[in-house]
């Protein structure tokens, strides 16, 4: 039989990244960049995320 899927790896890869960018980016994103506790527990409202290397 040939091998369907050769680097099944790469799949799990890139729905990770995709779930990554797209779901969890202002949250996540946001908290990675700021270790501030008053700005984390805030709730004003964010600003959409801009990537850096565009």
């Amino acid at each position: 039989m040939p091998q369907l899927n050769p680097n099944p790896w790469l799949f799990t890869l890139l729905i990770t990244w995709l779930a990554f960018t797209l779901i969890y980016q202002p949250k996540t994103l946001s908290y990675l960049q700021t270790n501030n506790n008053v700005t984390l527990k805030t709730n004003t409202p964010t600003k959409h995320w801009n990537w850096p290397w565009i």
